[in-house]
């Protein structure tokens, strides 16, 4: 049996190492009680990463149990401990994006949940109906990406509305390979896993042999810097972080299982969006 503290989980490098550190120091475990509690606060998107994390440690026929103190309420409303074992309860509040394990096969389910769960909430940013199906689409992409190279067999999303924050999270989470081995593999070079997502952020980059296009994220990152929002990408050792126009990358000691997408969206941004063009895909 181990157990396992994780206290103060925010979307920050720090609290990201923190999560694979608990994988790391589990992930050779077999037949064994890991026992985690979670105290202080943690954000709820974040199941999306922990979630993912504790099913794969699962996986090697581990029995996971969770005491998740401070944050048992939020965890219980959005369905998280439920995977668990343990109760959910009615989201009163009306703050959570649920957590959810989608197969690779789920396409039009996940299509669903994002425009209803995420895209269209009210809290967000106006923005015209035509660029709330583009967003979706982007995002829908980081599912299409998962789904064809990352070798994973399912996606862990979940996200949060923090009223007093002023910002809505999203995050998305697949254990496959890895950016850095995927494009490495493709293209038979060398990439870190840093270059390996900067290589992957860029409109028109793509591991899809005959097709044009990227990661499916330009026009997401467009809008978030309008917005000054966030969208961080964790794969592998790799950490990239586009944070009110401003990118910074920085370099796990450990690698993370696979690939991470986290967006963050303030709610209290007054601008009403919409496309320029639909040819351009422009956002004025």
């Amino acid at each position: 049996m181990s157990n396992h503290n994780i206290t103060n989980i925010e979307n920050t490098f720090e609290s990201y190492l923190k999560l694979i550190s608990l994988y790391t120091e589990n992930k050779e475990k077999w037949l064994e009680t890991i026992d985690v509690t979670i105290s202080g606060w943690f954000s709820a998107n974040i199941c999306s990463m922990l979630g993912a994390i504790l099913t794969k440690l699962q996986n090697e026929l581990n029995t996971v149990t969770i005491d998740a103190k401070d944050s048992k309420d939020i965890l219980e409303r959005n369905g998280f401990l439920a995977f668990f074992g343990q109760k959910r309860v009615f989201d009163y509040q009306d703050t959570i994006i649920p957590y959810q394990v989608l197969s690779t096969e789920d396409d039009r389910y996940f299509n669903n949940y994002v425009f209803k769960e995420f895209i269209s909430k009210s809290e967000l940013p106006k923005m015209t109906r035509v660029l709330k199906n583009k967003l979706t689409e982007s995002i829908y992409e980081i599912f299409i990406n998962a789904k064809m190279h990352s070798g994973t067999h399912k996606i862990f999303v979940c996200g949060q509305f923090f009223p007093k924050k002023k910002k809505i999270d999203f995050m998305i989470t697949d254990t496959g390979y890895g950016i850095k081995n995927v494009v490495n593999n493709r293209f038979n070079a060398n990439l870190s896993a840093v270059q390996a997502i900067e290589w992957a952020v860029k409109d028109r980059n793509t591991t899809k042999e005959n097709i044009s296009g990227g990661i499916g994220l330009s026009l997401l990152y467009e809008f978030i810097s309008i917005n000054k929002g966030k969208v961080q990408i964790i794969s592998n050792e790799g950490f990239w972080q586009l944070s009110n126009g401003e990118i910074a990358t920085n370099t796990f000691e450990n690698e993370f299982p696979g690939t991470i997408v986290n967006i963050s969206v303030r709610t209290d941004d007054q601008n009403t969006y919409m496309l320029n063009s639909e040819i351009t895909d422009d956002i004025f």
